[in-house]
């Protein structure tokens, strides 16, 4: 018996974007901007690190398992405590989703190149993921409602989705939800949501309060907190007792719960991050179309760019970096000829811009 199971000797772990210090150091650059991994670009709220603050001297304490955080979560979305869940970011829920509910003879299913952070947790759980193509780049629930079988458990849906960008809609949505046992849990993971909700079309899945659904939102993004991991979810309070007991108890730590509640009180920050997304993707947009190169239509914060060669992905990923540019080439999600850029001030977009079309109009792209 092998000491360590073949699904995790088999593994590949989840690579994050290239640190601008590594950029600095390798190109010798003082000036580096990172457009690879969707954080805020104006930074953090400081509401958020003024909360911060007033527990630093309080961490000598365990913390309290984020339940002032959740009874704030709870009041802001009309729901019960016992409805919210938190965590170290909303993918420390969905691993503790992925083992409080799969069993070992059962399966998951979603989109062909989901989110890679849920393949890889998935993946740590030995089980089988069915993948079902894009349709033009969007999540085909008409597809992945037939490819339900008397296995399937989870399905997870980002939305939007990571790295496309795309939504399906509400009426998709209902359509699909229709087809769906009540015995599958579905996964809704929104963490892109703060920039897609005044899309009349959006499906806000908390106005769907069905009992085998669970949302999954993160304070990483528009609220700019990525580097303290804090996320959190909303489902049925059965789904979310059970979770509580696989859960790590102290989990999360004082500071982020702490840093999660002033930025939820900053209306005026995540208004100016809303306003600048919307800027920056229709620039990057209608900027990248002008030079011919095909870019998906994103309500996230980042855009997705598929080419003709993983070979050309590369080598503007490669000249960007020289530039003091960090995109992020998606061979690790399986799609070896794509990049996504995320949004950044327009002054960083401009310049991402400026240096691209240099690049493609010196090689003849």
């Amino acid at each position: 018996m092998p000491l360590v199971p073949n699904y995790i000797s088999t593994l590949q772990p989840y690579k994050a974007g290239k640190p601008i210090s590594e950029v600095q150091k390798e190109f010798g650059l003082k000036e580096v901007i990172k457009l690879a991994s969707n954080e805020n670009p104006l930074g953090v709220s400081p509401l958020a690190i003024e909360e911060a603050k007033k527990v630093l001297n309080d961490i000598n304490f365990y913390p309290d398992g984020g339940i002032k955080l959740r009874e704030i979560l709870a009041e802001k979305e009309n729901v019960k405590l016992e409805n919210v869940i938190v965590g170290s970011g909303s993918e420390s829920i969905m691993g503790n989703i992925i083992r409080t509910f799969l069993c070992d003879d059962e399966e998951c299913l979603t989109t062909e190149f989901p989110f890679i952070g849920f393949r890889v947790l998935v993946q740590t759980r030995g089980v089988k993921i069915k993948y079902v193509p894009y349709k033009n780049w969007q999540y085909d629930l008409e597809k992945i409602a037939n490819a339900i079988n008397e296995k399937t458990k989870i399905i997870y849906l980002a939305n939007p989705n990571n790295p496309t960008g795309t939504f399906f809609t509400k009426e998709e949505f209902d359509n699909f939800y229709k087809k769906v046992p009540q015995n599958i849990l579905i996964i809704l993971d929104e963490a892109y949501f703060e920039y897609a909700q005044n899309n009349i079309n959006y499906p806000n899945s908390m106005f769907y309060r069905y009992d085998n659904v669970i949302t999954l939102r993160t304070f990483s993004k528009a609220y700019g907190l990525a580097g303290i991991r804090i996320g959190y979810g909303f489902a049925h309070d059965e789904l979310i007792k059970n979770l509580l007991k696989v859960k790590l108890p102290f989990e999360p730590s004082s500071i982020a719960s702490a840093s999660g509640i002033g930025a939820l009180k900053d209306i005026e920050f995540l208004e100016k991050t809303i306003q600048l997304n919307h800027e920056g993707i229709k620039f990057l947009t209608s900027s990248l179309r002008e030079i011919k190169l095909n870019v998906v239509n994103s309500v996230a914060n980042f855009a997705f760019l598929n080419f003709d060669s993983e070979k050309k992905v590369n080598f503007i990923f490669q000249k960007l970096l020289e530039k003091g540019i960090i995109v992020r080439p998606l061979s690790g999600f399986g799609l070896s000829n794509s990049m996504r850029v995320s949004t950044g001030t327009m002054e960083q977009n401009e310049k991402f811009v400026y240096e691209l079309k240099n690049i493609i109009s010196k090689n003849n792209f």
